[in-house]
């Protein structure tokens, strides 16, 4: 959203660092080089976490690593010594020069994706709200959503159809998350897909059990489901995927789905305050923004030419506008060439070591029940399991005590978790595991 007639204006002090194009110049110098992440203990001492402690649920938010720290800083330092010129040119200079499309194209490299495909949020909740509200439901539709989801999800759904009419279906994946399997859940999407439903809602991995979905056979049930449908009629899979984005090895370009909802201030150790909706341009298109854009050119004219913004909804239009942490923002890329730098694979079996040397070590205690699936492919960085005669809340607050940080499942019911992330040691793993079996058998 170019503002041409401020352009020129560069008689306050310090502006000459803020002319079109200087302000990534001025910060990276501001910024030292990126650190060699080459080993896990390099990766480790990015993380300012305090060593009083074994830290296992750095899923739920996340310490930030020192580029992304670092990152923030030097905005905010752009931001104190010359806050209007650093806005103008971060956000309305022109679409080259734009702030948010740098993310975007960092974001996109990771992603596997286009950056005009994605659209920057706050945080999952407020993604889920933008696609659902902004979905053209109406009385007759239905919206199909799984028993398993969190809050934000469901919530997400009851607010958009108490206001648009349609209707909201709940429906199990499985009885047992520690004992599904991928054709189970396959078949129960197939069979609860009724003539009325237009939208499928699940969650990638879940934070209640910690089963990962195959969500890639799940969009081609849907897909055959829509063979027999007409483009109006089609279900759209919506994934809230913010526990297996920077867990799990798949992009999201493989996963098939129609929008991609995440937070990234949990494993991909964005900026707290950050997220991100990927969606293919024709899925955008049938979305109706909800909040006014600063991201989106055409807006802009419309306003100020006093008519309706021509052509389809895109992700930047979609994107909520207003002023914002803009160092949080703006520091996003920052974690997404970090992970890009690690390498997702890399990354993906690091924590699938980690958490499966949880889950045995948990799994073998007398006592302990297990509430993760094991298999690896149903399963990313959340174990969930109870002790015998022990409640949830009792357990993280006794393995506290052992300076152990875990945490409970806030569902109906709960579980005691711990999560092992890029922040943690295999000794680390095994001395949680060891206070789990002191515990239980004490």
């Amino acid at each position: 959203m170019p503002h041409s007639s401020r352009r020129g204006f560069l008689a306050l002090n310090g502006a000459a660092l803020l002319l079109p194009g200087r302000l990534l110049a001025a910060v990276e110098t501001r910024t030292p080089a990126p650190p060699r992440l080459d080993d896990w203990s390099r990766v480790r001492a990015q993380f300012r976490l305090s060593p009083r402690y074994i830290h296992m649920a750095g899923f739920y938010v996340v310490s930030h690593p020192a580029p992304v720290r670092d990152a923030i800083e030097a905005f905010r330092t752009a931001l104190d010594d010359n806050p209007f010129l650093t806005v103008e040119r971060g956000m309305f200079e022109g679409e080259a020069l734009n702030m948010q499309r740098k993310v975007r194209e960092d974001a996109a490299a990771y992603l596997g994706v286009a950056q005009d495909q994605i659209a920057l949020t706050p945080n999952t909740t407020t993604g889920l709200t933008l696609v659902y509200h902004g979905l053209p439901l109406k009385p007759g539709d239905e919206v199909l959503v799984t028993t398993h989801d969190h809050i934000v999800h469901h919530e997400s759904i009851r607010l958009s159809t108490e206001r648009n009419g349609a209707s909201v279906r709940k429906f199990a994946l499985f009885d047992d998350a520690a004992t599904a399997s991928a054709d189970g859940i396959v078949d129960r999407v197939r069979q609860a897909i009724r003539p009325a439903t237009r939208v499928l809602g699940i969650t990638w991995v879940h934070s209640s059990t910690g089963i990962r979905l195959p969500v890639r056979r799940i969009a081609q049930a849907v897909e055959e489901a829509n063979k027999q449908r007409s483009e109006a009629e089609r279900v759209l899979l919506v994934v809230d995927g913010v526990h297996g984005l920077g867990a799990a090895e798949e992009s999201v370009a493989e996963l098939g789905c129609d929008f991609f909802c995440a937070g990234t201030h949990k494993w991909i150790f964005a900026p707290r305050g950050t997220g991100i909706v990927w969606a293919r341009p024709s899925a955008w298109a049938r979305l109706r923004p909800l909040v006014p854009s600063f991201s989106d050119m055409e807006v802009y004219n419309a306003w100020k030419e006093d008519r309706l913004p021509r052509g389809p909804t895109n992700a930047n239009r979609v994107t909520p506008g207003g002023f914002t942490a803009f160092e949080h923002q703006w520091a996003m890329g920052a974690a997404f060439r970090m992970h890009q730098q690690m390498g997702r694979a890399r990354v993906a079996a690091r924590i699938r070591e980690l958490n499966q040397r949880c889950k045995e070590g948990l799994g073998a205690i007398r006592g302990v029940k297990l509430r993760t699936p094991r298999d690896p492919a149903l399963s990313a960085g959340v174990n969930c399991f109870e002790v015998e005669g022990v409640k949830p809340d009792d357990v993280v607050g006794r393995l506290l005590e052992r300076r152990i940080v875990a945490s409970t499942s806030p569902y109906a019911i709960s579980y005691a978790r711990l999560s092992a992330g890029l922040m943690n040691t295999p000794e680390e793993v095994d001395k949680a595991v060891a206070a789990v079996r002191a515990l239980a058998t004490a």
